[in-house]
């Protein structure tokens, strides 16, 4: 049992908070909530279960399921087994699911009885799948004989309770812990392998400069198979808060748990942050509520002032992440007012440059690609060595001759820095606007239609065109008023260059997100070359 000793695998963040606070509250789903000691026990049977399955060393276990105590406890129970978790987003359709469970040749798969029915086509055939276990009562479904075995996962416990759990398995820091798929500008999603460390590393970074601790309320209300959202399990277990989870439906939710549970912590992303701010939240919850962060692209300062306005004494918190390294850069709350456009600096344990195409660093003021290095650099693409090293190179100038090769994440993302060594987002390089000779970011233009206090979403996109190489569309979403193209592009037109101008704006009643509640952008460019 680990008291005093290091945490270098994934579940000694709650076993660790369990031998400190074990009767504290340490999770949250309905009217249910576990104590750490409770946690801790569930964690360890699953575990148990797990290997008594015959899961080995790296085995991969994929998680299908909405947030709910059990989802938990088998995420973290297959880190006490040693084999991988890979959390799958519950909105996923089944051909989704289909791909990652094949991808990752998942060894076992947890599910609910509910979501297997639609599953079982294209789980048949699968020749990794051994074991299906259902949280909750036995299925009525069945696959073809020879197929995987499926049984409750409740049974699979019970049948390990006669063996003692061991909690320590013999592995290091530097493991493989988890496949976190994430979609990219083009292709299928690729899942980012993460170890134990990089993990770890990431919780001690994001709960120091949240300063989070055991009097911590967190609202997980981003799914667990984005970064970010796992991020609040792994920050919170950490410090021996109490997190309540949530199964996002509607807006005004989020506010009732916020009150229900006196809240400290919520993160969000800029589309679901711009729900929020249209809601009406108790005092309560607003009074409690020590700070809010933001994660998954910039947040515009319409909506910033906004929050601060609705939470006068939450301190906001401005990250920028990527999944390949989990957290990159946050802005700390005293820089808000100062530089509201900034992406802050790097991290705790973290570096961060901007460089040339040629890795040479970018002077102040300077466009370059952000690089990171450190402890949160994950592994690299499940399965994917090409992929892998295109995006994982050794750190630009690390020239010492008797070390060898460090790697780095290329982020893709263009960045500037200031003399401050304050880092501003560009955008990224395959989004970037090229009109009229001018490189153009999308978030100028969308910042500029946020300004305008007339849309409520937008989304700025490059299209071809033989004349300027590519004009600017703008998609946008009224914001409780009626909207005409017209109306807006003259009153953009008042702020920005020309040749920064949208040559088209189309109004939609709701614009398409990913599974992670960002802006598709890959889908609203194809729906306009169609």
């Amino acid at each position: 049992m680990i008291i005093n000793g290091p945490r270098t695998r994934l579940h000694h963040l709650i076993e660790h908070s369990a031998t400190i606070r074990p009767t504290a509250a340490a999770l949250t789903v309905g009217d249910r909530t576990l104590d750490y000691a409770e946690l801790w026990r569930g964690v360890a049977a699953v575990g148990a279960g797990l290997a008594g399955l015959g899961l080995g060393r790296g085995d991969r276990v994929a998680v299908f399921a909405e947030k709910r105590i059990e989802t938990v406890q088998a995420i973290f129970g297959t880190s006490v087994a040693d084999g991988l978790f890979v959390p799958i987003n519950p909105v996923l359709r089944a051909p989704q699911v289909g791909h990652i469970v094949r991808d990752c040749t998942a060894r076992l798969l947890i599910t609910t009885t509910e979501r297997l029915a639609s599953l079982l086509p294209v789980l048949s055939g699968m020749a990794s799948l051994e074991h299906i276990l259902i949280i909750g009562p036995p299925p009525q479904h069945a696959l073809p004989d020879g197929g995987p075995r499926i049984q409750t996962l409740e049974s699979v416990i019970t049948a390990a309770t006669r063996a003692e759990p061991n909690p320590t398995p013999a592995g290091v820091d530097l493991d493989p812990a988890a496949i976190l798929y994430t979609s990219g500008s083009t292709g299928s999603p690729k899942g980012v392998v993460l170890s134990h460390r990089n993990l770890i590393a990431g919780a001690e970074s994001v709960a120091g400069y949240l300063r989070n601790d055991h009097h911590d309320v967190i609202l997980s209300v981003l799914p667990l198979s984005f970064d970010a959202g796992f991020s609040q399990l792994t920050t919170g277990f950490l410090a021996g808060a109490h997190v309540v989870l949530m199964n996002y439906l509607l807006p005004a939710e989020v506010a009732r748990l916020c009150q229900r549970h006196g809240v400290t912590g919520l993160t969000c992303v800029p589309p679901l942050w711009l729900q929020l701010i249209s809601v009406e939240w108790p005092a309560e919850a607003r009074e409690r509520l020590r700070y809010f962060a933001n994660t998954g692209g910039r947040m515009p300062r319409s909506t910033l002032a906004q929050l601060r306005t609705l939470f006068p004494t939450a301190l906001p918190y401005l990250m920028y992440g990527l999944t390949e390294a989990f957290r990159s850069t946050y802005l700390e709350p005293a820089q808000v007012d100062l530089r509201p456009d900034s992406i802050g600096q790097a991290i705790p344990n973290a570096e961060i440059l901007v460089v040339r195409p040629d890795g040479s660093r970018c002077d102040p003021g300077e466009e370059g690609e952000l690089v990171h290095r450190g402890s949160l650099v994950a592994l690299g693409y499940w399965n994917d060595p090409v992929r892998t090293s295109e995006r994982f190179r050794p750190v630009p100038g690390l020239t010492d001759g008797w070390r060898q090769s460090e790697l780095a994440v290329w982020s893709g993302d263009r960045v500037v820095r200031d003399e401050d060594g304050y880092l501003y987002f560009v955008g990224r390089n395959d989004e970037m606007i090229k009109t009229s000779g001018y490189r153009v970011s999308p978030t100028e233009i969308e910042e500029a239609a946020y300004a305008t206090g007339m849309v409520r979403d937008a989304v700025a996109l490059g299209v071809a065109d033989e004349r300027l190489g590519q004009r600017i569309v703008l998609l946008a979403t009224e914001n409780g008023h009626p909207l005409t193209p017209t109306a807006l592009i003259a009153a953009m037109r008042r702020e920005l260059p020309l040749f920064q101008v949208p040559s088209e704006v189309i109004v939609r009643e709701e614009l398409p997100r990913s599974a992670n509640g960002k802006y598709d952008r890959t889908l609203i460019r194809t729906e306009l070359r169609s």
